[in-house]
């Protein structure tokens, strides 16, 4: 419980910091290109998607499904916990998994269904539209994406699957799944993302890949602009992940695009960490998203892990900067993975600059970056060349570094979900953690709801004022000379006259086709 104040000089200068956070944005004749190579054994893959490092699809595919030895000991001690119906399919061939798919997963070390595998694989398989919900690194990925290959192995064409995900990161990181549960098979997949190259990813849409990977906004920009519209009338599979997120108001009128120009007899799967209220309350809906769905939500009472470690840092919010760098100085936190977590992306490339300015290595990832750039970091972070990544929420569902130690929220997100999602970045699949959030006279109420919703109060985490006090003039300097790079470098800037461009062009297209539409419905009919 945070109850005591740090104690620091009044002459010092106030730079309180705004702490807020921002939404992110075949046909039959194919059929022997795609069919199974039923007769060999698959090969484990150690290949990366984009430009990330490879070596580590196996440790990420264990973490995914929960293979490791310490989540192992869990899983026995909550099997007694589930349902019947689901005690009974220890096994994917009980859950009607075909064997090229379950000798694939063997060569990941998978070896047993995890509860939101067991629940939800055999109703997609029957066909029905499923609404799961199940925390990080419980295999939902594969809980969709071992039925929807299966399916595309007995009858392949494209566009097959669409998965839609709210962060250009988790669309790689399926992507990758995706690669390596159908290496059995010739799988296509286009990865259709913000900050590459449109025309390239228009190709990629024309050759009618199997499985489309996408953020909404990019989507809908190549339903508005291009004829590959029609790719998708023929849709078996939408799947949306993190749908809590995609459900969010910023991603409405892109999504709205998106539906109207896909498959309405199409499979819905709805898949979710955080289970809302908006989710359950699309069943009912009349708008034909989701019809009789096969809902399960595996037991979350347990937020946050056991092996994870839960501190706080009580300060004053204008020397804020010099905790950060102490923590990442100190002889017990220093060296380790860190992932540090920001409120924006201005604060994240000011952290960043700062902490290279005094010789600390990291790298930064947030939404003003390009794709490549984002690649080239999290690549770095993933390969240890760097020990720390400065993130905004962007980075806080999905990643999957198992490696990853420390977890440092400079600013509290408003949200305790978000919360959640953030420290789960660490203390993965049965391993040790911490997470220690910087906490400001302002945040007292935030520290309070998260601690409702853990159902733990966080522990403090002491700090030497005095050796703090001995490095602010230092770090201070080093963050003016960072806000002045930012400054020089017109930070942002590009991003929002391209932000302006595209919702211009997508107001203009929409009007272009409802005058179109009005135009046709007034021609009159000839006989």
């Amino acid at each position: 419980m945070v109850k005591k104040s740090a104690q620091v000089p009044d002459n010092i200068d106030s730079e309180e910091e705004w702490d807020s956070s921002e939404p992110e944005e075949v046909e039959a004749s194919e059929q022997e290109e795609l069919e199974t190579k039923s007769d060999s054994e698959p090969s484990q893959s150690e290949e990366e998607a984009g430009e990330e490092n490879d070596g580590e699809e196996e440790s990420n595919n264990e973490v995914e499904n929960g293979e490791d030895e310490g989540e192992q000991v869990e899983e026995e001690d909550e099997e007694e916990s589930l349902p019947a119906e689901l005690q009974q399919k220890k096994t994917f061939e009980s859950l009607g998994i075909d064997n090229w798919l379950i000798r694939a997963l063997s060569a990941m070390a998978i070896t047993s269904p995890t509860e939101i595998q067991r629940a939800t694989i055999p109703e997609i398989l029957a066909g029905r539209d499923v609404i799961g919900g199940a925390k990080t690194g419980s295999g939902k990925t594969a809980a969709f994406a071992l039925p929807i290959l299966q399916k595309l192995s007995e009858d392949p064409y494209g566009v097959f699957g669409l998965v839609l995900t709210p962060t250009r990161e988790l669309a790689f990181q399926i992507a990758e799944q995706f690669e390596v549960l159908g290496k059995g098979i010739n799988l296509k997949i286009c990865v259709c993302v913000g900050g590459m190259d449109m025309m390239a990813q228009a190709l990629q849409l024309a050759r009618k890949p199997h499985i489309v990977i996408a953020t909404p906004g990019r989507l809908a920009d190549h339903m508005l602009s291009s004829a590959n519209t029609n790719n998708f009338k023929r849709l078996r599979f939408l799947v949306m992940d993190e749908a809590d997120r995609l459900l969010d108001p910023t991603f409405k009128p892109d999504l709205e695009t998106i539906f109207e120009n896909i498959n309405q007899k199409r499979q819905t799967l709805l898949y979710t960490a955080t289970m809302t209220e908006e989710i359950l309350e699309m069943k009912k809906a009349e708008d034909g998203l989701i019809k009789n769905p096969h809902i399960y939500e595996c037991d979350s009472r347990i937020s946050t892990v056991s092996t994870l470690t839960q501190n706080y840092v009580f300060l004053p919010s204008y020397v804020r900067e010099a905790y950060l760098v102490h923590l990442l100085q100190s002889e017990e936190l220093k060296d380790k993975s860190t992932i540090i977590f920001v409120g924006r992306c201005q604060t994240a490339e000011t952290i960043r600059s700062m902490l290279v300015e005094l010789g600390i290595r990291c790298t930064g990832l947030h939404s003003m970056m390009n794709q490549n750039e984002r690649l080239n970091s999290l690549g770095k972070f993933r390969s240890s060349v760097v020990p720390i990544l400065i993130a905004t929420d962007v980075g806080s569902r999905g990643l999957d570094i198992p490696t990853v130690q420390l977890v440092l929220n400079y600013n509290l997100p408003r949200d305790p979900t978000d919360y959640i999602h953030r420290v789960g970045r660490t203390a993965r699949a049965g391993r040790g953690g911490r997470a220690v959030s910087l906490v400001t006279e302002k945040d007292i109420s935030l520290v309070h709801n998260i601690e409702a919703r853990i159902n733990k109060q966080l522990e403090e985490y002491k700090v030497s004022e005095t050796k703090v006090l001995e490095i602010l003039n230092e770090v201070s300097a080093a963050k003016r000379m960072a806000t002045m790079h930012l400054h020089d470098s017109h930070f942002g800037s590009k991003q929002e006259i391209r932000k302006l461009k595209q919702k211009t062009t997508r107001s203009e297209e929409k009007k272009r086709k409802r005058s179109s539409k009005k135009d046709a419905a007034k021609k009159p009919r000839t006989n």
